[in-house]
């Protein structure tokens, strides 16, 4: 079990740009990939990116890859999530999340343990 906590979440204008951070703690070591979720209001939660701990692999939501960017500090046990050119429809509650085993991590319900989320929301 891992535990995760978010932070950098905030209220900004359309255009800003925002970094989030995920401490990741606990079975860190047995960790395959940790992610980004948004879920918006009256929405499902929508996968935003990962990374893999082990080789650094990065996967993006398609239409998101250029404005997100996705890192991680093994050092630090730390993922980062990079938002430039921020929109209004990207307000949203974005949660870190961890898979504990290899396989998809673009799907939301493959992610094992959840931090309590921050909230994003972008001023028109």
């Amino acid at each position: 079990q891992v535990q995760l906590v978010e932070s950098g979440g905030g209220l900004v204008q359309a255009g800003s740009s925002v970094r989030l951070s995920c401490a990741v703690s606990g079975r860190t070591s047995s960790t395959y990939a940790t992610g980004w979720i948004r879920q918006a209001p009256g929405k499902e939660r929508e996968f935003v990116a990962a990374v893999t701990w082990s080789s650094g692999r990065t996967y993006y939501k398609n239409n998101m890859k250029g404005r997100f960017t996705i890192s991680r500090d093994s050092a630090k046990n730390t993922v980062y999530l990079q938002m430039n050119s921020l929109k209004p429809e990207d307000t949203a509650v974005y949660y870190c999340a961890a898979r504990q085993s290899f396989g998809v991590v673009d799907d939301p319900k493959y992610y094992d343990s959840w931090g309590q989320g921050t909230q994003v929301t972008i001023s028109s």
